[in-house]
């Protein structure tokens, strides 16, 4: 609905924001500081404001779990703001008719997130929460909606409107425009939609977590999932070469919850994601166990990052920015076997890698606009700076090989650190950083506080006294690193008293709100919107067996499946030593990088994620469930005959691996060897698109070379003809009449 009245609420500031940020080349490589000094901000920047919630867990300003609405964890108060050149601010929803005047928040409270402005540059997207207790142990549920909001030239003329066909009763945040003219955006919708699987909990903690990126038609109301994520995905944004780049939690190791004497959380197994089903104990099969095995030749496997990823507006090719991964960005993790002198642990500097500078984590990502594919994002600790830390900045264009890009630390590499409560700070530590927004033209700005500490709440649970203090601020040169200049609004900035119920205690504060999440308000062109081309290879392939892609892309649709296919499974990235790199498959096909052993491989097995651990016990669980590997079972899925390992696909001659698999799921894999013991094992969930072909030429896709120095696979794999022709048998119907091989480049 649009709102029908307006408060007029605009303020005109008499403040000029003086902003320095050095020139900047297409390449994305920093030129002479003092060509851009003296950079003023041209455009507006639209930005919200949140109450200061002082608790770093799954709160609104957390790294993960941060979508809950819950007002002891988004409080309320806060509001969508533009500031203008001039320096007059406008409070757009409060203009709209959105939100408590008063100090109490209650019926009419809002909170607000998440600000995306279109191309037109007039109109933006993002998410407001509406309610709140309005007496002391009520408690309400809300969720997080998306709206938009048009007519950004000017205060007086913007209209915010909810933006039609979203899911309801489920939280919808981080929304963006896509070139396809759909609407991306992150969801707690559990992935088929069914209630009873809600939440989702996340694969670390058990924490509710949204469940991947959604396209939403508005017009129409065609919901996609266009990927689903175990542990979550955070605030994507559409580049300039028209990817999707999100943040993505990657965190594909056994339960930790499940870990303990007694099982003390009472994790168990739900026998299948439908209602009602049988329990069970807490069976794992996939990955390894995260503590070694007394005895047994495997290391015990952690993982857990927040990396940079990609995908096309319509879910297809999904994959980390430009495959970079471990090897390029972390300081160190364990080999997987513990009795091969070939398999060693990763180290940052012996292993001889390009990039100098390692990091954990890569947040709230931004493409400077002038330098396409060059991104700023925030490296922050997993808890205790509410995701703030060092700003980054990593210059990924398509083509760029990932083992050829340096990592630049912007701030100094001490602003990603935690000072303990009553130590020093170093001389070094400016504070912490939030959401860079490079502008352009020139210029840096970032949220900003001066504490060095922990997030802590100074004051009490009914006044508060957070430490963190967010307001966004320029950047300005200070030595070979930068640091935070003046704020973006003058003085305390915005100010509010506010009261609210939490809903046990009735909460008191009066201070500075959080400014939090800037962007800049300008029109710029739109990107391509990428398609999907079948590589020769496969090309060849499909034309010898009389195939028509978009026949069998038809089949795949209509059955929710998805066909992936590898040229050799024997190659690997050079970088990579710490899984099994010398590979076989017995008769046929081998990559030896090393001397040593040399391991045969016979089957790809796959695993589908099915939403069926519990926690809670089995008498009263928790509501929601975890995803876990499970061996692909989905009924859909019609393999070539195998004497593998159920779930499993048989390795070609040549290397080359071709399997159907579910769609819309997330899937992982491994290769085993004839008796279908793991040898290498997947590191990442992927998410297939109905009736996507997706095509990776190697195991662990190559950066620039193989683990015997050789480029990209380029054989026709031998696998994919064996399923094509397998696939023409079961379904002799398609080819009753007879047809010609279409276009095979693309579709």
């Amino acid at each position: 609905m649009t709102a029908s009245r307006r408060l007029g609420h605009t303020i005109t500031l008499l403040f000029v924001s003086a902003l320095f940020w050095p020139a900047v080349s297409p390449a994305g490589e920093i030129q002479d500081p003092a060509a851009r000094a003296g950079v003023t901000p041209t455009n507006p920047i639209l930005f919200v404001t949140q109450f200061p919630i002082a608790a770093d867990f799954a709160t609104i300003g957390s790294t993960f779990a941060n979508h809950v609405p819950r007002i002891s964890q988004a409080g309320r108060g806060g509001d969508l703001y533009v500031r203008y050149p001039s320096g007059e601010l406008c409070n757009i929803t409060r203009e709209n008719g959105f939100g408590e005047a008063g100090v109490f928040q209650g019926a009419d409270a809002i909170a607000v997130r998440d600000p995306h402005v279109h191309w037109d540059g007039a109109r933006a997207l993002f998410s407001m929460a509406i309610g709140g207790p309005t007496q002391q142990f009520q408690v309400t549920e809300e969720y997080w909606q998306i709206y938009e909001v048009t007519g950004l030239g000017a205060c007086a003329t913007t209209d915010i409107t909810k933006v039609a066909g979203q899911p309801e009763d489920f939280n919808n945040v981080t929304p963006i425009y896509s070139p396809d003219g759909r609407i991306v955006f992150s969801s707690d919708r559990p992935r088929d939609g069914r209630r009873h699987l809600y939440p989702q909990h996340d694969e670390y903690e058990s924490t509710a977590t949204n469940t991947g990126l959604w396209s939403l038609d508005p017009a129409t109301g065609d919901l996609d999932l266009l990927n689903h994520a175990p542990s979550g995905v955070f605030t994507p944004i559409v580049d300039s070469y028209g990817r999707i780049v999100f943040t993505r939690w990657d965190h594909l190791q056994r339960d930790q919850q499940a870990d303990g004497d007694g099982n003390p959380n009472g994790t168990f197994n739900w026998l299948s994601e439908e209602p009602g089903a049988a329990t069970a104990p807490p069976v794992e099969v996939f990955p390894e166990p995260r503590i070694a095995v007394p005895g047994s030749n495997v290391n015990g496997l952690r993982i857990n990052h927040f990396f940079p990823w990609m995908i096309h507006p319509d879910g297809t090719e999904e994959e980390t920015l430009n495959h970079i991964g471990r090897h390029e960005l972390h300081d160190y993790f364990a080999q997987s076997f513990t009795d091969d002198p070939n398999l060693v642990e990763f180290i940052d500097d012996v292993s001889g890698r390009f990039n100098p500078n390692p990091i954990l984590n890569f947040f709230q990502i931004a493409e400077d606009p002038d330098a396409a594919g060059t991104y700023f994002a925030v490296d922050a600790p997993e808890f205790d700076t509410h995701a703030s830390g060092r700003i980054v900045r990593l210059s990924l264009p398509p083509g760029q090989a990932p083992d050829q890009v340096a990592l630049t630390y912007v701030t100094h590499p001490d602003t990603d650190t935690v000072v303990a409560d009553g130590d020093t700070p170093p001389a070094t530590h400016t504070g912490h950083y939030r959401e860079p927004l490079p502008l352009s033209g020139g210029g840096l700005l970032a949220v900003h506080t001066a504490e060095t500490r922990g997030a802590d709440n100074d004051g009490t649970r009914a006044n508060p006294q957070p430490r963190y203090d967010f307001r966004i601020k320029e950047l300005v040169t200070a030595g070979p690193y930068w640091e935070a200049g003046a704020a973006l609004l003058p003085g305390a900035g915005v100010v509010r008293e506010i009261q609210y119920y939490d809903p046990d205690v009735l909460v008191s504060y009066n201070g500075p709100m959080w400014e939090l999440q800037p962007v800049e308000v300008r029109s710029r062109p739109a990107p391509v919107i990428l398609g999907s081309v079948l590589p020769p290879p496969e090309q060849q392939i499909f034309a010898e067996e009389a195939v028509d892609p978009g026949v069998l892309r038809d089949y795949l649709s209509q059955n929710e499946l998805a066909l992936v296919v590898s040229r050799d499974v024997t190659t690997r990235d050079a970088l990579d030593r710490q899984q099994p790199f010398n590979l076989r498959v017995p008769g046929g096909a081998q990559t030896v990088g090393a001397g040593g052993v040399v391991y045969d491989v016979r089957y790809m097995q796959f695993f589908q994620g099915d939403q069926i651990r519990g926690i809670g016990g089995t008498g009263s669980p928790d509501p929601g469930r975890r995803v876990l590997a499970q061996v692909m079972h989905d009924p859909a899925v019609s393999n070539p005959p195998t004497t593998g390992p159920e779930g499993s696909v048989t390795l070609g001659a040549d290397g080359s691996m071709a399997a159907f698999v579910p769609a819309d799921r997330a899937m992982t894999w491994h290769l085993t060897d004839p008796a279908g013991e793991p040898v290498v094992r997947e590191r990442y969930w992927l998410t297939f698109q109905a009736g996507e072909i997706r095509v990776c030429a190697s195991c662990h896709g190559l950066s620039s070379t193989d683990q015997a120095g050789q480029g990209v696979p380029t054989n026709p794999p031998e696998a994919l003809r064996a399923l094509l022709q397998h696939w023409k048998t079961e379904n002799a119907g398609i080819f009753a009449d007879g047809f010609e091989s279409g276009d095979v480049s693309a579709w």
